[in-house]
């Protein structure tokens, strides 16, 4: 079975994955500038709940790929 199609979405997926982690990263940045500056981290912090379950996401479909890859 030829393999290179797993191995690019292999890689596709890390690439979500290391965006998804910036993605994190930066928001939580903005939420402890926020706070700094006294605001309301509400709207903020729901948008950073909804990276973390996306980056959830990201690592199932790399694992999948992963298992997929084992059996190519």
């Amino acid at each position: 079975m030829d393999r290179s199609p797993h191995l690019q979405h292999l890689e596709q997926a890390e690439r979500h994955l290391l965006r998804g982690e910036q993605n994190v990263s930066d928001q939580e940045q903005r939420i402890e500038d926020l706070e700094h500056h006294g605001h309301d981290t509400t709207l903020a912090r729901a948008l950073l709940e909804t990276f973390l379950r996306t980056q959830m996401q990201f690592v199932a479909h790399r694992a999948q790929i992963l298992r997929e890859l084992d059996h190519a």
